[in-house]
C-alpha cells in the first residue's frame, strides 16, 4: 500500500490540465493531500500549501505523488534532483507516468540507500486474459468523451457517490493511474498489452448482482487519433449497459492536436453506441456530462438547457451541479 498522506509533486506543469493527477487527488481524497511543491515556472496550482520537503516531512508527509501527467508520460531531468532529495529524506515515491521510476537507475540507487519505496501504480499486476465477449450478470456505465481529459473519471466517481448515497448498489472501477491513486486499485489500461485490454476490463468488471452497477472510469476517446484504441476496448471488454457522453465545449482543439477539432456530441453518440452495441445490444446512451469548469454559472447552465433540447437526455455539470439527473437516468434502466 502507498502511504499516507502526500506531498503532490507539481513540477514545472504548464497548465492545470497538465497536473490532472494531483488534482484528482485533490478533490477526491482530500484528506491525503498534506500540501504541493512546485519548480520555477510552474503553471498549476492547486490552493495547497506549498511546502518544501522538509516542512512536509515534519508535518507528517509519508509519499511525494508525481501529480503531473505530461504527454508521453516521461520523467523531466529537471524533477530529478527534488525526486533523489525526497528519498534521501525518507519519502517514498509513487507515481503513475509510463516512464517508470524502477527504471531510473539514480531513483532506484537512492531508494536502495535511504529505504525509499518506489511506487508504479501503471505497471500491469495481473495476467490479463484476451476478452471472450460473454455476457456477465450485473450492470455497467462507461464514460466517453468527445477528448481526452474532459471529466470521464469525474463523472463516474460523482455518480457512484450520488449512489451509494441512494442506497444503490454502485462501484467504482478505475482504469487509470488518477483513480488508481485515489481508490488504491483497478487496471492501468493503456499499460497492458494491446491484445489484453478487452480482456483486462472483462476482469476488472466481473460478474455482479443484477441490480448492482460497475461506473467505469472513461480513456481517450475514440475521436483522438493517439489514445482512440483505449478508449474502444474500454466500450468492448466493458459491456456497458449506458453510456455517458463527456464533453467540454470550450476548447479550440482536441487535447495536443491543435490540428484536430472535437466532434459534436451527436457525433460522439452516432459513433459510440454502435460499437458498445457490438457487444451489447441493449446498450443506450444515459445522459450527457459537461465539464463547465471555464464557463461562468449562466452561461454554464444555458448551455446545459441547450445540449438538453437538442439531444433529448439529461444534461448536468455533475461536479459542479450534482450528477442527480445523470444517475435518476441510470435508475430507470
Amino acid at each position: 500500500m502507498i502511504e499516507t498522506p502526500y506531498l503532490l509533486f507539481l513540477g514545472d506543469a504548464p497548465d492545470m490540465l497538465a497536473a490532472k493527477v494531483a488534482i484528482g487527488i485533490r478533490d477526491w481524497r482530500p484528506e491525503n493531500a498534506l500540501g504541493q511543491i512546485r519548480l520555477p515556472g510552474c503553471g498549476a496550482d492547486l490552493g495547497l500549501p506549498d511546502m518544501t520537503l522538509a516542512e512536509a516531512r515534519a508535518a507528517g508527509a509519508k509519499t511525494l505523488v508525481i501529480g503531473v501527467a505530461n504527454r508521453g508520460g516521461v520523467i523531466s531531468p529537471e524533477w530529478k534532483k527534488v525526486l533523489i532529495e525526497a528519498l534521501e529524506m525518507d519519502y517514498d515515491l509513487a507515481s503513475g507516468l509510463h516512464n517508470l521510476l524502477r527504471d531510473e537507475g539514480d531513483l532506484v540507487a537512492a531508494a536502495q540507500t535511504h529505504g525509499g519505496t518506489l511506487h508504479d501504480v501503471r505497471v500491469p499486476t495481473v495476467g490479463y486474459p484476451i476478452a471472450n465477449g460473454v455476457k456477465r450478470t450485473g450492470k455497467r456505465c462507461l464514460a466517453v468523451g468527445t477528448d481526452c481529459s474532459v471529466g470521464k473519471m469525474y463523472t463516474a466517481m460523482a455518480m457512484e457517490a450520488e449512489m451509494v448515497a441512494r442506497g444503490m448498489k454502485a462501484t467504482f472501477r478505475a482504469t487509470g493511474q488518477t483513480g488508481i491513486l485515489i481508490t488504491g486499485h483497478g487496471v492501468p489500461l493503456d499499460a497492458v498489452i494491446a491484445d489484453f485490454m478487452a480482456g483486462s476490463v472483462e476482469y476488472l468488471s466481473p460478474d455482479n448482482d443484477p441490480d448492482h452497477w460497475d461506473m467505469i472510469e472513461g480513456q481517450g476517446s475514440l475521436f483522438h487519433v493517439s489514445y482512440s484504441g483505449v478508449t474502444l476496448a474500454l466500450i468492448h471488454g466493458g459491456q456497458p449497459d449506458a453510456l455517458i457522453l463527456c464533453h467540454e465545449p470550450t476548447r479550440p482543439h482536441m487535447r495536443g492536436l491543435p490540428g484536430y477539432t472535437l466532434p459534436s456530441l451527436e457525433t460522439l453518440r452516432d459513433t459510440a453506441l454502435p460499437l458498445a452495441r457490438v457487444s451489447n445490444p441493449a446498450c443506450v446512451v444515459a445522459g450527457v456530462s459537461v465539464n463547465t469548469q471555464h464557463m461562468d454559472e449562466a452561461a454554464a447552465r444555458a448551455y446545459l438547457e441547450k445540449v438538453e433540447a437538442e439531444m433529448g437526455l439529461p444534461a448536468t455539470d455533475p461536479y459542479r451541479f450534482g450528477p442527480g439527473t445523470l444517475v435518476d437516468a441510470l435508475a430507470a434502466i
